[in-house]
């Protein structure tokens, strides 16, 4: 059966409300995004020929604050996977008591399909046609496909096109243009910080842990790297290209610099190949999909030997593999909580842009740490009192109570 992203995101969206006993009001305006824009860029290629590419900003829901953040580069990316990553981040913002919308946007395209100034002009056309409205109502952010680079193109073009400078109005941009120190590592290393938080709530010996990191990609690198320099052994390792493992541990230093020199993981020296599914499945204790959505469902979840799935990309488990691995005492760091470094980070990008007063790394990585481990002991907490054995459904009461809170407030219902 074909994965079906937003159907997902809805189920756990009503379970999260039929359990939390959300008012119905709330959960029939959450049922779908407060507002979408799609529209088409036309764009003129090095060779003289014209593409159009689709797009879509869609923010989901406001009521906590200004929506943000990611904006997704990829070739098969349409409004259905958008929608669903704004809804996941609106929970994401309210279950780490950020005061933020969820929002999420895209361009259907290949970003290695095109040149640096095809990409460039792709770029910039997003912002143009998006027409956004800065700081207090809309703030892109960086998501798969777009980076430091892109998100400076993008500030740059939001700015000459309003002709003053805002550097709120855009997140995820390199610190030399009012961005946060920490912001391209946070991701990859609050995925550890709540893992280590995960573990002490669960009695796991973080040193002699076997690790699995499947997407060597910003968020898996760093990640690998937090895992190797806490004494853990990373047995696996995946990208695109293929999968190496060792079950000694691989050196993720020597990994990285092979890395950067081949454009993959495959061929690393003292390590074995492995596929895909092979590294899902291999023999690890704690299993890290870094990736995509949907790689881990009811077809393979019964072979996952993993007893911790530490949730760094966005709804890699399914919820039907969910409930399987969840019957099988399986801890699963869920996603709204396992990969919001970021979206912290952003928030203190958004408070230093504002203020004109930039924070030093020890400043910003202690508050990460902080407010990620909070997140995920009330979640926990949560799940205890509803007698629930998923932390991920904690995680999703916790943000619909602050959303019917603000929307009750507001006097949207």
């Amino acid at each position: 059966m074909e994965y079906d992203f937003l159907d997902e995101s809805g189920q756990i969206l009503r379970e999260a409300g039929r359990l939390g006993k959300i008012d119905p009001n709330v959960m029939e305006f959450l049922a779908a995004p407060g507002r979408v824009v799609t529209f088409r860029i036309p764009l003129k290629m090095d060779d003289g020929s014209f593409r159009v590419f689709d797009a879509h900003r869609v923010r989901y829901n406001d009521a906590l604050g200004p929506s943000r953040d990611g904006t997704r580069i990829s070739a098969d990316l349409d409004l259905g996977e958008v929608t669903s990553l704004a809804l996941i981040m609106t929970i994401k913002h309210a279950a780490g008591r950020i005061p933020a919308g969820g929002g999420k946007g895209g361009i259907a395209a290949n970003p290695r399909e095109l040149s640096r100034r095809e990409f460039e002009s792709l770029c910039r056309a997003y912002i143009r046609y998006l027409r956004p409205r800065g700081q207090a109502y809309d703030v892109p952010g960086a998501d798969i496909g777009t980076d430091l680079q892109t998100m400076s193109w993008m500030l740059d073009e939001y700015e000459s096109v309003t002709g003053y400078h805002e550097p709120a109005a855009v997140n995820d941009k390199p610190a030399i243009l009012g961005g946060s120190l920490g912001g391209y590592e946070a991701t990859g290393s609050g995925v550890f910080d709540v893992f280590r938080e995960a573990s002490e709530q669960a009695g796991f010996e973080i040193d002699t842990a076997r690790v699995a990191i499947q997407g060597f990609g910003q968020v898996g690198s760093v990640a690998a790297s937090m895992f190797y320099e806490a004494g853990c052994d990373v047995v696996a390792v995946s990208d695109s290209r293929g999968g190496v493992y060792a079950n000694d541990g691989l050196d993720i230093p020597g990994l990285l610099a092979h890395k950067r020199a081949t454009g993959k993981v495959a061929d690393f020296a003292g390590s074995k190949p492995l596929t895909g599914e092979e590294m899902l499945e291999c023999d690890c204790d704690v299993l890290v999909p870094a990736s995509v959505q949907g790689v881990i469902g009811a077809e393979n979840a019964d072979r996952i030997t993993a007893r911790m799935v530490v949730e760094a990309a966005n709804a890699p488990v399914t919820v039907a593999a969910d409930a399987m691995l969840l019957a099988r005492g399986v801890t699963i760091v869920p996603d709204v909580l396992a990969n919001a470094g970021s979206v912290h980070v952003c928030q203190m990008e958004r408070s230093q842009g504002l203020s004109d007063n930039y924070w030093d790394i020890e400043t910003i990585n202690r508050l990460r740490q902080e407010r990620l481990a909070r997140g995920y002991r009330e979640a926990v907490n949560t799940a205890a009192e509803y007698r629930l054995k998923s932390v991920r459904l904690g995680a999703w009461i916790n943000a619909l109570k602050r959303i019917e809170e603000a929307m009750q407030l507001r006097g949207w219902c």
